[in-house]
Protein backbone atom coordinates (compact mmCIF):
# COMPACT_ATOMS: atom_id res chain seq x y z
CA UNK A 1 0.00 0.00 0.00
CA UNK A 2 1.10 3.11 -1.10
CA UNK A 3 0.06 4.61 2.96
CA UNK A 4 2.59 2.26 4.23
CA UNK A 5 5.71 3.28 2.19
CA UNK A 6 4.80 6.70 2.88
CA UNK A 7 5.08 6.08 6.50
CA UNK A 8 7.57 4.31 6.15
CA UNK A 9 9.56 7.54 4.20
CA UNK A 10 8.28 9.51 6.86
CA UNK A 11 9.81 7.72 9.45
CA UNK A 12 13.09 8.40 7.29
CA UNK A 13 12.57 12.01 6.95
CA UNK A 14 11.90 12.52 10.88
CA UNK A 15 15.40 10.69 11.43
CA UNK A 16 17.09 13.21 9.27
CA UNK A 17 15.18 16.17 11.48
CA UNK A 18 16.36 14.41 14.53
CA UNK A 19 20.00 15.00 12.53
CA UNK A 20 20.01 18.41 12.68
CA UNK A 21 17.89 19.08 15.82
CA UNK A 22 21.01 17.05 17.15
CA UNK A 23 23.55 19.28 15.50
CA UNK A 24 22.11 22.63 17.19
CA UNK A 25 22.22 20.77 20.63
CA UNK A 26 25.33 19.67 20.90
CA UNK A 27 26.77 22.98 19.76
CA UNK A 28 28.07 21.83 16.69
CA UNK A 29 26.44 23.91 14.78
CA UNK A 30 23.98 27.14 15.55
CA UNK A 31 20.24 27.05 14.78
CA UNK A 32 21.02 30.29 12.20
CA UNK A 33 23.79 28.43 10.67
CA UNK A 34 20.89 26.66 8.56
CA UNK A 35 20.18 29.61 6.66
CA UNK A 36 22.82 28.74 4.54
CA UNK A 37 21.75 25.21 4.05
CA UNK A 38 18.25 26.76 3.36
CA UNK A 39 19.94 29.27 0.42
CA UNK A 40 22.02 25.81 -1.19
CA UNK A 41 18.45 23.97 -1.15
CA UNK A 42 16.78 26.98 -2.82
CA UNK A 43 19.09 28.13 -5.29
CA UNK A 44 21.28 24.96 -6.40
CA UNK A 45 19.19 21.77 -5.42
CA UNK A 46 15.64 22.83 -5.69
CA UNK A 47 16.57 23.83 -9.37
CA UNK A 48 18.30 20.38 -10.01
CA UNK A 49 15.27 18.63 -9.10
CA UNK A 50 12.75 20.73 -11.21
CA UNK A 51 15.12 20.41 -14.76
CA UNK A 52 15.85 16.93 -14.22
CA UNK A 53 12.45 16.35 -13.71
CA UNK A 54 11.78 17.62 -17.11
CA UNK A 55 14.20 15.72 -18.73
CA UNK A 56 11.34 12.63 -20.05
CA UNK A 57 10.36 12.09 -23.47
CA UNK A 58 7.70 14.52 -25.07
CA UNK A 59 4.36 12.20 -25.11
CA UNK A 60 0.65 13.33 -25.38
CA UNK A 61 -0.26 11.17 -22.07
CA UNK A 62 2.24 13.36 -19.96
CA UNK A 63 1.19 16.77 -21.94
CA UNK A 64 -2.53 15.92 -20.61
CA UNK A 65 -1.21 14.87 -17.41
CA UNK A 66 0.54 18.27 -17.04
CA UNK A 67 -2.44 19.78 -18.06
CA UNK A 68 -4.97 17.86 -15.40
CA UNK A 69 -2.33 18.38 -12.86
CA UNK A 70 -1.97 22.55 -13.11
CA UNK A 71 -6.11 22.78 -13.34
CA UNK A 72 -6.20 20.36 -10.16
CA UNK A 73 -3.87 22.64 -8.65
CA UNK A 74 -5.75 25.86 -9.63
CA UNK A 75 -9.25 24.06 -8.21
CA UNK A 76 -7.58 22.99 -5.08
CA UNK A 77 -6.44 26.93 -4.28
CA UNK A 78 -9.98 28.17 -5.42
CA UNK A 79 -11.36 25.39 -2.89
CA UNK A 80 -8.60 26.92 -0.14
CA UNK A 81 -9.34 30.47 -0.66
CA UNK A 82 -13.30 29.66 -0.36
CA UNK A 83 -12.77 27.67 2.70
CA UNK A 84 -10.24 30.29 4.29
CA UNK A 85 -13.33 32.64 3.48
CA UNK A 86 -15.93 30.58 5.74
CA UNK A 87 -13.45 29.15 7.90
CA UNK A 88 -11.62 32.31 8.60
CA UNK A 89 -14.41 34.37 10.08
CA UNK A 90 -15.94 31.56 11.68
CA UNK A 91 -12.91 30.77 13.82
CA UNK A 92 -10.78 34.22 13.82
CA UNK A 93 -7.68 33.50 12.00
CA UNK A 94 -5.26 35.99 11.81
CA UNK A 95 -3.01 37.04 8.69
CA UNK A 96 -0.20 34.57 9.93
CA UNK A 97 -3.00 31.58 10.74
CA UNK A 98 -4.48 32.03 7.29
CA UNK A 99 -1.62 31.83 5.60
CA UNK A 100 -0.18 29.15 7.37
CA UNK A 101 -3.52 26.91 6.92
CA UNK A 102 -3.71 27.49 2.70
CA UNK A 103 -0.38 27.09 1.52
CA UNK A 104 1.53 23.98 2.22
CA UNK A 105 5.31 23.18 2.13
CA UNK A 106 4.76 21.29 -1.69
CA UNK A 107 8.39 22.25 -2.79
CA UNK A 108 10.74 20.96 0.42
CA UNK A 109 8.92 18.14 1.41
CA UNK A 110 6.61 16.48 -1.67
CA UNK A 111 9.51 16.01 -3.96
CA UNK A 112 11.54 13.54 -2.17
CA UNK A 113 8.04 11.99 -0.65
CA UNK A 114 7.03 11.66 -4.59
CA UNK A 115 10.61 10.69 -5.61
CA UNK A 116 10.80 8.01 -2.75
CA UNK A 117 7.32 6.50 -2.57
CA UNK A 118 6.10 6.67 -6.34
CA UNK A 119 8.70 7.06 -8.50
CA UNK A 120 11.39 9.97 -9.94
CA UNK A 121 8.93 10.13 -13.14
CA UNK A 122 6.51 11.33 -10.76
CA UNK A 123 7.84 14.45 -9.70
CA UNK A 124 7.17 16.05 -12.88
CA UNK A 125 3.87 16.72 -11.87
CA UNK A 126 4.60 17.83 -8.73
CA UNK A 127 6.53 20.71 -10.48
CA UNK A 128 2.76 21.98 -11.69
CA UNK A 129 1.12 22.06 -7.85
CA UNK A 130 4.97 24.08 -7.42
CA UNK A 131 4.24 26.13 -10.46
CA UNK A 132 0.62 27.01 -8.90
CA UNK A 133 1.15 27.95 -5.70
CA UNK A 134 4.26 30.14 -6.46
CA UNK A 135 2.41 32.51 -8.40
CA UNK A 136 -0.31 32.47 -5.42
CA UNK A 137 2.42 32.95 -2.92
CA UNK A 138 4.20 36.36 -4.42
CA UNK A 139 0.13 37.62 -5.00
CA UNK A 140 -2.20 36.20 -2.33
CA UNK A 141 0.18 35.44 0.27
CA UNK A 142 1.82 37.83 0.19
CA UNK A 143 -0.76 40.56 0.42
CA UNK A 144 -2.12 38.68 3.34
CA UNK A 145 1.11 39.00 5.63
CA UNK A 146 1.94 41.98 4.49
CA UNK A 147 -1.23 43.62 4.66
CA UNK A 148 -1.02 45.37 1.38
CA UNK A 149 -2.54 45.06 -1.92
CA UNK A 150 0.80 45.46 -4.39
CA UNK A 151 1.35 42.59 -6.13
CA UNK A 152 5.31 41.35 -6.88
CA UNK A 153 5.47 40.14 -10.38
CA UNK A 154 8.74 40.81 -10.73
CA UNK A 155 9.57 38.35 -7.25
CA UNK A 156 7.13 35.66 -9.51
CA UNK A 157 9.21 35.91 -12.48
CA UNK A 158 13.02 36.24 -10.99
CA UNK A 159 11.99 33.46 -8.96
CA UNK A 160 14.55 30.85 -9.02
CA UNK A 161 12.02 28.12 -9.33
CA UNK A 162 9.93 29.57 -11.95
CA UNK A 163 13.21 30.32 -14.38
CA UNK A 164 14.11 26.50 -13.82
CA UNK A 165 10.18 25.28 -14.23
CA UNK A 166 10.53 27.97 -17.53
CA UNK A 167 13.93 26.39 -18.76
CA UNK A 168 12.28 22.74 -18.03
CA UNK A 169 8.93 23.01 -19.64
CA UNK A 170 11.33 24.50 -23.19
CA UNK A 171 13.62 21.53 -22.65
CA UNK A 172 10.71 19.16 -22.35
CA UNK A 173 9.00 20.22 -25.35
CA UNK A 174 11.34 20.78 -27.58
CA UNK A 175 12.91 17.33 -26.41
CA UNK A 176 16.26 18.12 -26.02
CA UNK A 177 18.17 16.18 -23.64
CA UNK A 178 21.24 17.31 -21.42
CA UNK A 179 24.55 15.76 -21.96
CA UNK A 180 24.82 12.48 -19.93
CA UNK A 181 27.53 13.99 -17.67
CA UNK A 182 25.17 17.05 -16.88
CA UNK A 183 22.09 14.75 -16.08
CA UNK A 184 23.76 12.46 -14.13
CA UNK A 185 25.45 15.29 -12.31
CA UNK A 186 21.82 17.22 -11.89
CA UNK A 187 20.11 13.74 -10.93
CA UNK A 188 23.06 13.68 -7.75
CA UNK A 189 22.36 17.12 -6.71
CA UNK A 190 18.56 16.51 -6.88
CA UNK A 191 19.17 13.27 -4.19
CA UNK A 192 20.57 16.25 -1.72
CA UNK A 193 16.50 17.69 -1.10
CA UNK A 194 15.23 15.46 1.47
CA UNK A 195 18.36 14.93 4.02
CA UNK A 196 18.97 19.02 3.93
CA UNK A 197 15.54 20.02 3.84
CA UNK A 198 14.60 18.07 7.08
CA UNK A 199 18.42 18.70 8.64
CA UNK A 200 17.11 22.20 8.04
CA UNK A 201 13.85 21.59 10.00
CA UNK A 202 15.83 19.91 12.58
CA UNK A 203 18.11 23.16 13.00
CA UNK A 204 15.48 25.76 13.76
CA UNK A 205 13.13 23.00 15.57
CA UNK A 206 16.29 22.75 17.94
CA UNK A 207 15.85 26.62 18.85
CA UNK A 208 12.45 26.23 20.07
CA UNK A 209 11.00 25.45 23.10
CA UNK A 210 8.78 22.53 22.53
CA UNK A 211 6.43 23.26 25.45
CA UNK A 212 5.50 26.35 23.47
CA UNK A 213 3.99 24.90 21.05
CA UNK A 214 2.42 22.08 22.57
CA UNK A 215 0.42 24.09 24.98
CA UNK A 216 -0.85 26.88 22.59
CA UNK A 217 -4.83 25.27 21.64
CA UNK A 218 -4.47 27.60 18.50
CA UNK A 219 -2.07 25.87 17.17
CA UNK A 220 -3.59 22.56 17.23
CA UNK A 221 -6.53 24.34 15.70
CA UNK A 222 -4.72 25.63 12.51
CA UNK A 223 -2.70 22.48 12.29
CA UNK A 224 -6.49 20.43 12.09
CA UNK A 225 -7.49 22.64 9.44
CA UNK A 226 -4.01 22.44 7.41
CA UNK A 227 -3.69 18.36 7.57
CA UNK A 228 -7.20 17.21 7.88
CA UNK A 229 -9.82 19.69 6.89
CA UNK A 230 -8.23 21.05 3.61
CA UNK A 231 -7.16 17.42 2.77
CA UNK A 232 -10.30 16.31 3.09
CA UNK A 233 -12.35 18.94 1.15
CA UNK A 234 -10.39 18.58 -1.57
CA UNK A 235 -10.79 14.34 -1.32
CA UNK A 236 -14.03 15.38 -1.68
CA UNK A 237 -14.16 17.22 -4.65
CA UNK A 238 -11.81 14.61 -6.49
CA UNK A 239 -14.26 12.02 -5.86
CA UNK A 240 -17.45 14.41 -6.88
CA UNK A 241 -16.12 15.65 -9.74
CA UNK A 242 -14.28 12.35 -10.90
CA UNK A 243 -11.11 14.49 -12.78
CA UNK A 244 -9.36 11.48 -13.09
CA UNK A 245 -11.16 10.06 -15.80
CA UNK A 246 -9.68 12.31 -18.56
CA UNK A 247 -6.70 11.25 -18.68
CA UNK A 248 -4.71 8.34 -18.51
CA UNK A 249 -2.53 7.54 -14.99
CA UNK A 250 -5.06 10.39 -13.40
CA UNK A 251 -5.72 8.62 -10.74
CA UNK A 252 -1.71 8.91 -9.56
CA UNK A 253 -1.58 12.25 -11.34
CA UNK A 254 -3.94 13.31 -8.62
CA UNK A 255 -2.29 11.60 -6.04
CA UNK A 256 0.37 13.52 -6.60
CA UNK A 257 -1.43 16.94 -6.15
CA UNK A 258 -2.86 15.17 -2.82
CA UNK A 259 0.25 14.82 -1.38
CA UNK A 260 1.30 18.51 -2.07
CA UNK A 261 -2.51 19.50 -0.02
CA UNK A 262 -1.50 17.58 2.88
CA UNK A 263 2.12 18.26 3.74
CA UNK A 264 3.29 20.88 6.42
CA UNK A 265 2.80 24.26 6.43
CA UNK A 266 4.80 26.56 4.24
CA UNK A 267 8.37 27.36 5.18
CA UNK A 268 7.99 30.71 3.21
CA UNK A 269 5.38 31.84 5.51
CA UNK A 270 7.70 31.80 7.96
CA UNK A 271 10.48 33.43 5.98
CA UNK A 272 7.53 36.21 4.56
CA UNK A 273 6.42 36.91 7.96
CA UNK A 274 9.87 37.55 9.00
CA UNK A 275 11.00 40.18 6.07
CA UNK A 276 6.89 42.11 6.36
CA UNK A 277 7.50 41.61 10.62
CA UNK A 278 4.11 40.14 11.01
CA UNK A 279 4.66 37.39 13.77
CA UNK A 280 6.86 35.02 12.04
CA UNK A 281 7.81 33.09 15.37
CA UNK A 282 3.96 32.43 15.64
CA UNK A 283 4.60 31.19 11.95
CA UNK A 284 7.72 29.07 12.96
CA UNK A 285 6.21 27.19 15.59
CA UNK A 286 2.87 25.87 13.22
CA UNK A 287 5.45 24.78 10.80
CA UNK A 288 7.08 22.75 13.40
CA UNK A 289 4.53 21.84 14.43
CA UNK A 290 2.31 20.83 11.63
CA UNK A 291 6.20 18.68 10.32
CA UNK A 292 5.54 16.91 13.96
CA UNK A 293 1.72 15.44 13.66
CA UNK A 294 2.37 15.20 9.32
CA UNK A 295 3.76 11.72 10.70
CA UNK A 296 0.11 10.14 11.51
CA UNK A 297 -1.93 12.49 9.17
CA UNK A 298 -0.05 11.97 5.69
CA UNK A 299 -0.42 8.34 5.86
CA UNK A 300 -4.03 8.44 7.03
CA UNK A 301 -5.22 10.79 4.57
CA UNK A 302 -3.56 8.68 2.14
CA UNK A 303 -5.63 5.48 3.06
CA UNK A 304 -8.80 7.85 2.76
CA UNK A 305 -7.58 8.72 -0.89
CA UNK A 306 -7.21 4.65 -1.62
CA UNK A 307 -10.55 3.98 -0.14
CA UNK A 308 -12.57 6.54 -1.77
CA UNK A 309 -10.61 7.20 -5.14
Amino acid sequence: MISILLMRQIAQLFLMILMGYILVKSGILKSKDSKTISVIVLYLVIPCVIINSFQVDYTVDKRNGLILAVVAAILIHVIFFILAKILGKLFKFNSIERASIIYSNAGNLIIPIVAAVLGEEWVLYSCAFMSVQLVFLWTHCKMIISEQNEVDFKKIMVNINTISILIGIVLFISGIRLPEVLSETLGSVSKLIAPLSMIVSGMLMADVKLKTIFTSKRIYLVAFMRMIVYPTAVLAFFVLSDLQRFVSDGYTILLVSFLATMTPAASTVTQMAQVYDNDADYANKINIFTVIVCIVTMPLMVMAYEMFM
